[in-house]
């Protein structure tokens, strides 16, 4: 990792350069239409993917393993946005169902009525706040229509993608730090900004968002990539599986011959405790479930 950060880090200082010389170059930026999302390269690497912390909900992130991610690849700069959300189901009069769950004072609940227009926040969605009320198969269509318009690979990340940029060449329990009352400044969770939202212990700082906030608003990883633990969970290529067995060492995805039972999800959401807040903690839900916190970031494959 540290030879990852060197890169990046001098990357920073360079010139610009041309279009395709920057295509493969770690850091680098773009977007391939007007619409689409921004996208920042992220370099080949090695890392330890999970905890073994073996309590409550630490039980699902282990055993710790060593992923090799041995190809360049891009992820989105930020989350997808309803904007972008927008784009898409104008182009192709995709329908995403009109029923979406939230929590409603006492728990989660199905309502009717809500989607990703209307996700519940009690006031109208901004075009530039990420998009949610989205299943993993509305997520999935979405990549395809990216895939299909652009003639190029966009796609969900694996599991071991997610965690390899949310860590960002960090090894402590959450991104920041160990202390899980000091992520305000990278991360939008449940803190000081949104006590009594829920009916757990708030982190001790304050990051001014109540609840969902617009992307990019706070700072970004050693990647350039912003809000990857907070705003809202992300869905995964990958079948869900606890313990780690069996699982790819390489960076692709677990995947099971037939359904999986459940896809994973990544990186808490604005509403999430500090335990759901480590980038080894896994959610995980049905392909058909929705809810107001579950929303998209997009992987593309780049072109050797």
């Amino acid at each position: 990792m540290k030879n990852i950060l060197i890169l990046l880090f001098s990357i920073l200082f360079s010139v610009t350069l041309h279009s395709q010389e920057v295509s493969l170059i770690p850091g680098a930026i773009f977007s391939e239409c007007e619409h689409c999302p921004e996208m920042v390269i992220i370099p080949p690497g090695k890392f330890t993917m999970g905890h073994d912390g073996g309590v409550n909900e630490e039980r699902y992130e282990g055993p710790p393993h060593t992923v090799q991610i041995s190809y360049s690849f891009a992820i989105g700069k930020y989350e997808i946005t309803n904007s972008q959300f927008r784009k898409f189901i104008e182009s192709t009069n995709y329908s995403p169902g009109t029923n979406c769950r939230m929590w409603t004072g006492k728990t989660v609940e199905l309502v009717k009525g809500l989607d990703w227009k209307n996700p519940g926040y009690g006031r109208p969605i901004n075009d530039n706040e990420p998009v949610a009320c989205v299943s993993w198969y509305d997520a999935k269509a979405y990549v395809e229509w990216l895939s299909n318009s652009l003639g190029k690979s966009y796609r969900l990340p694996s599991e071991a993608e997610w965690e390899y940029v949310a860590r960002g060449g960090t090894d402590t329990l959450w991104v920041w730090g160990d202390d899980p009352d000091q992520g305000c400044k990278v991360a939008n969770y449940y803190d000081q900004s949104a006590a009594g939202l829920r009916p757990w212990e708030p982190a001790k700082c304050n990051d001014n968002q109540r609840i969902i906030a617009k992307v990019g608003q706070l700072e970004p990883n050693i990647f350039g990539v912003y809000d990857i633990i907070g705003n809202v969970w992300e869905w995964a290529e990958d079948c869900y599986q606890v313990p780690y067995k069996n699982q790819p060492n390489d960076g692709t995805p677990f995947l099971i011959k037939g359904k999986c039972e459940k896809r994973v999800v990544r990186g808490g959401a604005w509403h999430s405790r500090a335990t759901w807040q480590k980038p080894s903690f896994r959610g995980r839900d049905t392909e058909d479930f929705v809810t107001q916190v579950f929303g998209i970031r997009v992987v593309r494959d780049i072109d050797k």
